[in-house]
């Protein structure tokens, strides 16, 4: 939507209450007037990218900062230690109940189905049973965000469209190739996942979280190379972010911080003038994204 020939998507990555940068970043981007086609979110990313898709104003960007800035630990992973140790001994397939997060979808985004929203959106999940990564599209959207973020072992799994789905972070934490399904020539790439540091691991969701760093840096770097010269592809850096994953305190400073470093970024690129060789030919769009399932609905 930024000219008559560009087509734009936006990929929202994963990476739990690092999603609050994910705010500062879409209002840089909606300030300049940059609206997407599609929209591909993996976990918190489609979250925050259902809220655009429903509504891609920057009026909807100050709701979801208002439901970001009034987050807390106990709205997002209810319960005491007692609780889930219980959950332990019960040999139930979670520790904490997905309620919190359920509400925090609903306050999050008022669409129902995916047919309430304004701008296509395709959410990244994956199949616990089979492995398999699987691309929602279609039906009714909550249980779909809410299938996308179920961190196995911390949610629980949920059972939609013949499917035992879980966070799609488990296998596609940012994911570029399902904007190259369509004719895409722009894609702005939202990446709040956790990088590889030598941060303290002070938890087993730190650990969660480390494990899909890795798998994300593998993919994520092979998925770049992969991406075809005639696609612009733009990365919006997301602030230094040490905060436990149970820390949601801080996030009006990491939203400014984000907003900044989108602002800059997108600056550097707009003056950046291309150079065309004669020598240079587009790479053949290999079909990543075909290996995927896209959900059946009922």
């Amino acid at each position: 939507m930024e000219t008559a020939k560009t087509k734009t998507a936006f990929v929202l990555s994963g990476g739990g209450n690092r999603g609050v940068a994910q705010v500062g970043m879409l209002r840089a981007l909606l300030e300049r007037g940059i609206v997407p086609d599609v929209i591909i979110g993996t976990s918190v990313g489609a979250l925050n990218g259902a809220v655009i898709a429903h509504n891609p104003t920057v009026e909807a960007i100050d709701h979801l900062e208002s439901v970001w800035l009034n987050l807390d630990r106990e709205q997002v992973f209810p319960g005491t230690v007692v609780s889930r140790m219980w959950n332990i001994l019960r040999r139930d397939d979670h520790l904490v109940a997905s309620t919190g997060l359920a509400e925090l979808i609903a306050a999050a985004s008022p669409a129902e189905t995916f047919a309430d929203l304004k701008i296509p959106l395709r959410v990244v999940t994956a199949d616990l049973e089979t492995g398999e990564e699987c691309v929602l599209v279609r039906g009714p959207l909550a249980p779909s965000l809410l299938a996308s973020s179920a961190l196995p072992g911390i949610f629980p799994p949920v059972d939609l469209h013949r499917r035992t789905l879980v966070d799609g972070g488990v296998v596609n934490l940012v994911p570029i190739s399902h904007a190259l399904a369509g004719p895409i020539n722009r894609v702005y790439v939202l990446d709040i996942s956790d990088p590889i540091s030598d941060r303290l691991i002070r938890s087993p969701l730190d650990v969660a979280m480390r494990a899909f760093a890795i798998s994300r840096d593998q993919r994520f770097d092979l998925e770049r190379q992969w991406v075809p010269a005639e696609v612009d592809l733009i990365v919006l850096p997301a602030p230094v972010d040490d905060r436990n994953f149970y820390d949601f305190d801080g996030a009006e400073a990491i939203i400014t911080e984000a907003y900044e470093r989108a602002k800059k970024t997108l600056t550097a690129h707009q003056s950046r003038r291309p150079v065309q060789t004669s020598d240079s030919t587009p790479r053949r769009r290999r079909r990543w994204w075909s290996r995927s399932n896209r959900a059946p609905t009922r």
